[in-house]
Formats: C-alpha cells, structure tokens, sequence
C-alpha cells in the first residue's frame, strides 16, 4: 500500500470540519450555523440511505397527494420531507422552514426556535426514482430579521442574503456541494465512514464548457427573444460539430 496515500487518510477533511473551520474565522459566531448545517448533513444522510433501499422498501409507491409544483408525490417524498422537517426543527436553531412539499411556510414553535430560515426541495426530481436516474435535495439559508416576530417577508429576501446554499445529490455516489459565501466545495460520501469527506475543493465553472443541456420539455413555455436564443445557439453548435468531422 502507497504509505504517503495512508498518511493522507488519516487526515480527512469532513464536512463538520471544513465549517468549524469556517467559524473559527469569524469570533462573533456561536456555533449555530454550524449545528444547523450538521442537522442539514444529518437529514441529507438518512435520505441517501432511503434512496438507496426505494425499491426494496417499496418507498417509490405513489404516496396520493400533489405538491404545490402540481406533481405526484411519491412516497421517498413524503419520507424526505418528514425527514428534513424534524431535523431542522430539533436542531433549534430554525425559525421558519419552507419546502415545495408542502403548501405553507412552517413556523417552529417558539420553545425550538432559532435565527434561521430554510427553504429546500427535500427531493427534487423524485420522479427519476423508478428510472434510476440521479435525484436530489436542494437548500438555502437565510436569517430572519427578528426570532420572536417571525414572517414570510423573511423568506422573500434576494439569493445576495443567503448566509449558505447547497446541493446533495444521490447518484451512482452521494455528493454535498455547499457554499457558505466563500467559494464552493464538493464532499463525497464514504459510506465506510458515514462522512462526507472534501473531494472537490473550490469548484468553479469552467470557461468553456463541453455539454450543451437544457430543459427542451419547457420549450412551449419559452418567451420569443429566449426561444430564438437558444435556437441560434443550437444551430451554431450543430454547425461547429460538423466541422469538427472534417
């Protein structure tokens, strides 16, 4: 065994550590971002888990009910929702929570409350569960103005508040990437562990990319100039394609 790649696993740079690290940098912090953000890591475990076992736990069933986006929802769903809602709120640091499953904003009773706001899908694309194809969950965070006289105008603030933003994606592996407002980093899964270990350290966008995707299935609901956009686009990089052939 290669002792130098030993040596390096003895010092995994997880989740929980890259946050405490962030604290440290700031001495007015209390702590609390950082347990919102465990029980967040915590809610994103037990849902891969759930994932994991959808078919064999018949978790893909239809659950019934229609979210407020107009699509079914399945019974991993209703799972994650509950999952992500309990987590939050026993963490005691949140104050208002917002997911697309449910139809109103959920205020934290005042004996669990904290300073937070969280608004996520706990499984956006739940509808690829029966095709194996990747899902996730998507969050933010933001605080609000005043614990004690919560409202929904502390939901509607720009993205330019969010104190933290973030994906977990449950794929062929489980990938966290989260933003605290100082670059963005990917943590992988290790399911020996039961911890999400830094492996794509200040992620960026590259320059030029090589995949060209979009949502055609919203085509119909496109403005002109967007539709004309994208069709020129589409057309010069069908033409360049063909060049490269030659």
């Amino acid at each position: 065994m290669d002792h130098a790649a030993e040596a390096h696993r003895t010092d995994l740079m997880t989740v929980t550590r890259h946050v405490l690290n962030e604290q440290s940098k700031h001495p007015e912090a209390h702590g609390d971002f950082t347990i919102l953000l465990y029980h967040i890591v915590l809610g994103c475990k037990f849902v891969c888990n759930a994932v994991h076992k959808a078919g064999l736990a018949k978790l893909i069933g239809l659950a019934g009910e229609t979210n407020v986006q107009g699509e079914e929802q399945k019974k991993l769903d209703v799972l994650s929702n509950e999952v992500f809602v309990n987590a939050l709120i026993s963490s005691g640091r949140s104050c208002i929570l917002v997911s697309e499953e449910d139809q109103e904003a959920t205020f934290v009773d005042p004996s669990k409350r904290g300073r937070y706001c969280v608004v996520f899908d706990p499984l956006d694309g739940s509808s690829n569960v029966d095709c194996c194809v990747s899902i996730g969950t998507i969050f933010g965070i933001y605080m609000v103005k005043d614990k004690d006289k919560p409202t929904l105008n502390d939901v509607m603030q720009p993205g330019t508040n969010l104190l933290a933003a973030g994906y977990c994606l449950y794929g062929s592996s489980c990938m966290l990437v989260l933003s605290t407002g100082n670059g963005v980093n990917g943590f992988t899964l290790d399911p020996s562990l039961g911890e999400f270990i830094l492996t794509h350290p200040d992620l960026k966008i590259p320059k030029k990319g090589k995949i060209y995707s979009i949502n055609e299935g919203n085509t119909k609901h496109w403005d002109e100039p967007t539709t004309k956009y994208l069709h020129l686009n589409l057309v010069i990089i069908i033409l360049l394609k063909a060049l490269e052939t030659y």
